[in-house]
Order: C-alpha cells, then structure tokens, then sequence
C-alpha cells in the first residue's frame, strides 16, 4: 500500500470534486426552487468538508504515533521539526492543529490561540462575537473555523510536506 501521505492529497482533491459536482446541481435547482432539502444539502456539503479535515489530521496523528514509536504523534512531529530548523512549517503545523482542535471541541486554549493570531493565518477564524463568516450564505454551518476547498487542501497539502521533513530527518 502507497504511503498516507502520498494518498491524502489525491483522495482530498477528489472528494473535493465530487463535492464540487453535487454542489453545482443542488445551486442549479436553487434556481428554481427554495426547497429546504436543497439548502439542507449545501450544508451537508460544507459539513463533509470539516468532517474530512478532521478525519485526516486525526489519521495523520495515529500514523505518526505509530511510525515514531511515540505516545503523541503531533508533538514527536513539531520536535522533529524544530530540531531540523523547519521553523515557518511547524508555525503551520501548530496553526492546523489548533484549527482542527477548534472544529472539534470548540471554544477553548486553542480557539483562544488563534483568536490572538488572526490576522496572520491562512484560514478564517470566526471572532467573538461574530455569527457568521458570510451572513445569507445559506450553505454556512455552524463551525468557528471556515473550512472551504482551500482549507481542506491546505490540510492535505501540509500533511505532504510534514510526512516529507520527517522522512528526510529521520
């Protein structure tokens, strides 16, 4: 079997695209039609894309633990990162983290953590006191981190180059 980490990212885009497909139809019969089930699938649309996101960071720290022998795979992964001076990816990595900590359990240390950060991450968090990220969007589910196309690729995407740093230092 091909590695995970050569595997997320092809399996991302391609769940992404099947997505794409079944979004276009429902925004299609939107045209002519009101009908709660298609609104109800648009936010099914955006809820498999949070479920996806944490589905494989969540694989990704059980294949870690696993292949460094170690009790918390993100952890061993940010010291392994540290250690070889990949300073800017592992501040990615924790952001990642952070953001999918906060889609699973809500408010707490890490939502309050990129709360401070905002305005440097690479993915829309919701504020305090904020209801929405796009107020009207009907598709909008209830999440404090927007997880769009780019969010979950950026996932994939940083699972790539993470399996990859620690391929070449280990």
């Amino acid at each position: 079997m091909h590695q995970f980490s050569e595997l997320v990212f092809r399996s991302t885009s391609f769940t992404l695209g099947v997505l794409k497909e079944v979004e276009s139809k429902v925004i299609e019969q939107l045209q002519t039609s009101g009908s709660t089930v298609l609104v109800k699938n648009l936010q099914m649309i955006q809820l498999h894309k949070a479920i996806t996101a944490i589905g494989m960071f969540s694989l990704f720290e059980s294949i870690l633990q696993d292949g460094l022998a170690c009790r918390n795979g993100f952890d061993e992964a940010k010291k392994i990162l540290n250690q070889s001076g990949n300073n800017d990816l592992n501040n990615r990595f924790e952001d990642f983290i952070c953001a999918i900590n906060v889609l699973k359990h809500g408010k707490g240390r890490s939502y309050d953590t990129l709360v401070a950060k905002s305005s440097i991450l690479s993915f829309k968090i919701k504020m305090p006191g904020e209801d929405y990220f796009d107020e009207g969007d009907v598709s909008e589910i209830s999440t404090l981190i927007e997880v769009n196309d780019e969010f979950v690729l950026a996932c994939a995407r940083l699972i790539e180059e993470v399996s990859e740093k620690i391929r070449t230092e280990r």
